[in-house]
């Protein structure tokens, strides 16, 4: 569906992958600050993951509850047919990935208990705002490439095991599967790890290690590297290596010549940094030189 040229360049997709399980893709850069009306476009109550890519924008429900959404940042919220307002600035890009879930397919996924668990009992649910995972971000870039126009199109297996993937991991941030006793870490451990995760995104060209990060938010060695592992499935090792080569994409697609890049996330020689990035992303950084995506904004 795109909205009158005059408004801008606003257009957003949705694809339904099986009953009560559907992905939509927003892009919307208005001419005005833009106000859209909804109430509620899908049947019954749903849950939904937007995932930010760009931008921010956010909802007003008529009950006073408040959505934000904003880039780098996963917003999960439930509902059912309330009336609200999404608000969008002027001149801003907002681009976002979202993930439409029904009661129905979540209870045939985790069962009716667990679903009523996840779904709160309000009609409007302000579920999680929360910094991404990388794997969610990494699921989401892979999704995007279906999605947008000019794009390899992903196999209709691999697209529903993208989303699947995405919905499981928030199904376990929501309300954690039992296995034998209460989750390992307690709400303040879980913030400390997510902590030590931001920390480690704002310095990337610093020598991080883990007891200096454990250090910094006050936490034991073990427990950030356990929680780690428990949150995002990741090493600490993994999950600065992941960052870093993601960060090093965005930097070489802005222009920057491979020696700056390599600084900037953390390696003191561009030889070193071109042999881990290879050996990650199985291409040299010098073919993504300069290679900024199309935007005709």
């Amino acid at each position: 569906m795109q909205l009158p040229d005059e408004l801008g360049l606003c257009y957003n997709d949705f694809v339904e992958l099986e009953p009560g399980l559907g992905l939509g893709l927003l892009n919307y850069r208005p001419l005005i600050p833009l106000v859209e009306e909804s109430n509620g476009p899908h049947q019954g109550r749903v849950m939904v993951i937007t995932l930010g890519m760009k931008g921010r924008s956010c909802y007003q429900g008529k009950d006073a509850v408040n959505l934000e959404f904003q880039k780098g940042h996963t917003t999960i919220s439930s509902f059912q047919a309330i009336p609200g307002e999404r608000r969008y600035e002027a001149e801003e890009t907002v681009s976002q990935l979202r993930v439409v879930a029904s009661e129905a397919l979540i209870s045939k996924y985790v069962g009716h208990e667990r679903a009523t668990e996840i779904l709160g009992n309000n009609r409007l649910n302000h579920l999680m705002f929360r910094a991404s995972t990388p794997a969610a971000m990494s699921h989401a870039s892979a999704l995007l490439t279906h999605l947008l126009p000019c794009q390899d199109r992903l196999s209709r297996l691999d697209l529903h095991i993208h989303t699947l993937s995405l919905l499981n991991e928030q199904f376990n941030l929501l309300a954690p599967q039992a296995s034998g006793g209460a989750s390992p870490f307690t709400p303040g451990e879980i913030e400390r790890i997510e902590s030590a995760r931001h920390v480690m995104s704002k310095h990337l060209d610093k020598p991080l290690t883990l007891a200096y990060l454990a250090t910094k938010v006050g936490i034991s060695k073990s427990k950030l590297k356990d929680g780690m592992i428990y949150l995002y499935n990741r090493s600490p090792a993994e999950l600065l290596l992941e960052l870093r080569m993601n960060k090093a994409i965005i930097l070489l697609e802005s222009g920057l010549q491979v020696s700056v890049v390599a600084w900037q996330v953390g390696y003191k020689y561009a030889n070193n940094f071109t042999v881990a990035f290879t050996r990650y992303h199985g291409k040299s950084p010098k073919t993504l030189f300069g290679k900024k995506a199309v935007d005709p904004h």
